[in-house]
């Protein structure tokens, strides 16, 4: 054997342990956040059926969130795919993903409230609303749940 047999590449998980559940439904739900946001832009932009209204504003408001909504949908999926194999990368892009996830919740229900959006109810801004409690709820969640556990994830 040569001094070089045992050496693991970076990130490499080093224990035999399985992954514990309670991580794989993160990250199964990590990757539901990240296919469903993808869905809403293809329904947003080919059907526009989830759109609460059509005003300019309103309009050019949710044009300037695919952008970020795309790097969360990526750091959900990178996340996913790093809490599933076990590495240590994970938490850093699960951490990203839940910042990320509050951040555009924020802003969004900030802008729903300056201008009304809640009161207008139908099924548009139904779907909003769970959007909005899920980006805020989850990505507090992922932040905590993830943190919290930060010495077992950087042991992969």
């Amino acid at each position: 054997m040569n001094r070089f047999s045992a050496v693991q590449p970076p990130g490499a998980r080093t224990g035999a342990a399985p992954v514990p559940t309670s991580l794989k439904s993160v990250a199964l739900l990590l990757y539901l956040t990240g296919i469903l946001t993808v869905v809403y832009w293809v329904v947003y932009f080919t059907s526009g059926a989830v759109q609460a209204e059509s005003s300019e504003v309103y309009i050019a408001f949710e044009n300037a969130f695919p952008a970020a909504d795309g790097w969360m949908t990526l750091a959900c999926f990178l996340a996913g795919a790093g809490l599933l194999r076990g590495r240590a990368w994970g938490l850093l892009f699960g951490v990203a993903a839940g910042s990320a996830m509050i951040f555009l919740g924020l802003m969004d229900v900030l802008f729903n409230l300056q201008h009304g959006m809640y009161a207008l109810g139908g099924v548009e801004m139904a779907i909003e609303t769970v959007i909005n409690v899920w980006t805020l709820g989850f990505g507090s969640f992922v932040i905590w749940f993830l943190w919290s556990r930060r010495r077992l994830l950087a042991d992969w």
